[in-house]
């Protein structure tokens, strides 16, 4: 009885221990808001900045805070410097949109370099200027991490046929207007 207790006991630790690690989304708001809201993205992209500058924080106050909306922002890198930025933005694995925001936010001052050394190094930079505290070279080479950023841009062109980034999803369609406050505004209110 022991063995088979103790057997139960090892691969009930296992399950739950691959479950714990499992890689969190970058999602802000409320799990059972009513609309959800997908947010296919490159992390080198001006106007995947521009909507985090300019739309995002008006969404946020109107439709996420109050708790009618989520958001789940996706990765669909363009090149290998937003490819691993968003290794970066996902390596903490807490789900938590903070060092996403902060990339976007000041997207100008990593963004450069001619190779892809250099693109790394500034990003490097500008993470520890900013106090975030991750394992660069960790994140970077981490192969899991590497295949959720991967899977997320082959599921957002296979099943959303997105081609270009932004592209918001909204409760499974894709929003096909220009991507502009006003506009998301009247798509979410025909929704509520």
């Amino acid at each position: 009885m022991k063995k088979i207790s103790l057997i139960l006991f090892l691969f009930l630790s296992v399950f739950t221990n691959s479950n714990s690690d499992e890689i969190k989304r970058i999602t802000v708001g409320n799990p059972d808001a009513r609309i959800s809201i997908i947010a296919f993205e490159s992390m080198t992209c001006s106007h995947c900045a521009s909507f985090h500058i300019d739309v995002f924080p008006q969404l946020k106050k109107e439709y996420i805070d109050t708790g009618l909306a989520k958001i789940e922002f996706r990765h669909f890198p363009l090149d290998i410097a937003a490819f691993n930025a968003s290794k970066i933005a996902q390596c903490k694995n807490d789900g938590n949109s903070e060092i996403l925001e902060s990339l976007y936010a000041n997207q100008q001052k990593w963004v450069k370099g001619s190779t892809v050394d250099e693109a790394n190094k500034n990003l490097e930079a500008f993470l520890k200027k900013e106090g975030f505290e991750v394992d660069f070279k960790t994140c970077i080479n981490d192969k899991e991490i590497e295949d959720f950023v991967l899977n997320d841009r082959i599921d957002g062109a296979k099943n959303f046929k997105v081609n270009a980034t932004p592209t918001i999803i909204i409760n499974n369609e894709k929003f096909e207007k220009t991507l502009n406050y006003k506009n998301l505004k009247k798509a979410l209110e025909k929704l509520i």
